[in-house]
């Protein structure tokens, strides 16, 4: 099947296809670089990625993040809006594939045609996502009206969720001491949207709601932005979700209507394709094109001029043959 017809077939929505397209622009391999830019290409013109919402759920594992997930996901799809699901599981060590599986995690309707979900090993990457799931995202939301992404769950590094969701979400849990730990490792500046999940802890829930709103306003500059909303959920019991996707549809929704969103994408897929050039081509690759700040703006360049993530980062590293 050529890449016009992949695409064609992954916009319908066939499930089949939608997985064949994701497993190509993860494919490293030289040859399959430029079929995966023409698919990519292929969608952003004919797809929904402009009007998309894209959401990443992130905190400590054990949290109730895919419980929480597919809480959401059975309130999307009750609106009407179909659902694309990347799931970033740790890698097995053995095979270096996902080592959960989306089975294991997201309760699904096997007769619900409307949601996507597609597990993606991380591959050791520090900052809770795989190197790929920019590129995957971006495939995700030409064919679906929401894309979740959902970390790996390993805590203090999960930072790179902001480079590929409109509005992140953080997940914490009661009684654990992640307020403290997440002001340490400055995770609190980066959700736009949290979650004190297990409300049915009672008091205990209560006195962590109340103390990470605390640390949000000590975290706010004065005459700055205000403090993300906080909202007290039980994935399991269903309380608090549907003011959870108010939150998060309200966040969206302002970005749009400021006019903030395209800029904000642009500054995230320049700040992603950035590190998948350092991935690829290391320090002496970004000192060879002018230095970080000269590569970004190379990038932003590309990006402007709708190149696609793999596309930009190759006609960019073009400049050091």
């Amino acid at each position: 099947m050529d890449t016009a017809a992949l695409a064609a077939r992954a916009l319908e929505r066939d499930p089949a296809s939608v997985a064949r397209a994701i497993s190509l622009v993860e494919d490293r391999r030289p040859e399959a670089e430029s079929q995966a830019i023409a698919l990519l290409t292929e969608l952003s013109v004919r797809g929904r990625a402009e009007s998309c919402q894209r959401v990443g759920i992130t905190g400590p594992p054990g949290v109730g993040k895919s419980t929480l997930g597919s809480a959401l996901i059975r309130r999307w799809r009750g609106a009407g809006r179909s659902v694309g699901v990347l799931a970033v599981d740790p890698s097995s060590p053995r095979s270096g594939g996902a080592l959960l599986g989306d089975r294991a995690r997201i309760e699904l309707d096997p007769d619900d045609d409307g949601v996507f979900v597609r597990s993606m090993a991380s591959g050791g990457q520090l900052g809770g996502l795989a190197r790929a799931a920019g590129a995957a995202v971006e495939v995700l939301s030409a064919v679906f009206d929401v894309v979740l992404i959902e970390t790996v769950g390993v805590g203090q590094s999960e930072t790179d969720i902001e480079h590929v969701a409109d509005t992140v979400l953080l997940v914490v849990q009661p009684a654990s001491g992640d307020v403290l730990q997440f002001i340490k490792a400055g995770i609190l500046e980066i959700p736009d949207v949290l979650a004190v999940n297990k409300s049915d802890l009672g008091a205990v829930a209560e006195r962590a709601l109340a103390e990470l709103t605390g640390a949000l306003r000590l975290c706010t500059e004065p005459g700055g932005l205000a403090p993300p909303p906080v909202v007290l959920t039980s994935a399991s019991g269903g309380h608090g979700v549907d003011q959870l996707v108010l939150a998060l549809d309200g966040h969206f929704s302002a970005l749009r209507q400021s006019g903030r969103l395209g800029e904000l994408r642009l500054d995230k897929s320049t700040a992603w394709a950035a590190r998948l050039f350092a991935q690829r081509h290391g320090e002496l690759g970004v000192e060879r094109v002018g230095g970080p700040a000269l590569l970004r703006t190379a990038l932003t360049r590309e990006l402007r001029q709708r190149a696609t993530l793999i596309e930009a980062v190759r006609n960019v590293a073009a400049r050091l043959a």
